[in-house]
């Protein structure tokens, strides 16, 4: 059974970080593509980066140079460093594996977590 947990949420302040941290469970962990995404009350699921098997990542433009996604295959975790966090950036986070490419698009993605809550306060 494939279970991802997501770690390291939070409530902070503007201009404050956070890391956010996904273990992954029951898949070949080093095969798998991840990515965080994040839902904002009353918005659809946003992508926010993904790295692949292989190290490269992309990021979303609202992220881009605040945000670093990175990962471990020894301790089957990829984890989220979170910088210069802004309001906007307050949702419910979720970490994302796929078998097939390290992709912006949620329904590319075959396993899920249940995501931790971020809160940024003005």
């Amino acid at each position: 059974q494939v279970q991802l947990v997501e770690s390291g949420g939070g409530k902070v302040q503007e201009g404050g970080s956070l890391r956010l941290s996904c273990a992954a469970s029951g898949l070949i962990f080093s095969w798998h593509h991840m990515g965080w995404f994040r839902q904002a009350p009353g918005k659809e699921r946003e992508f926010v980066a993904a790295i692949t098997r292989f190290g490269g990542t992309i990021y979303a433009e609202s992220v881009k140079g605040r945000f670093t996604i990175s990962r471990d295959n020894a301790k089957n975790t990829v984890d989220l460093q979170m910088n210069s966090l802004k309001p906007e950036d307050t949702a419910i986070y979720s970490c994302a594996a796929s078998q097939s490419s390290s992709s912006r698009v949620p329904n590319e993605y075959d396993y899920w977590g249940q995501g931790t809550q971020v809160t940024v306060s003005s």
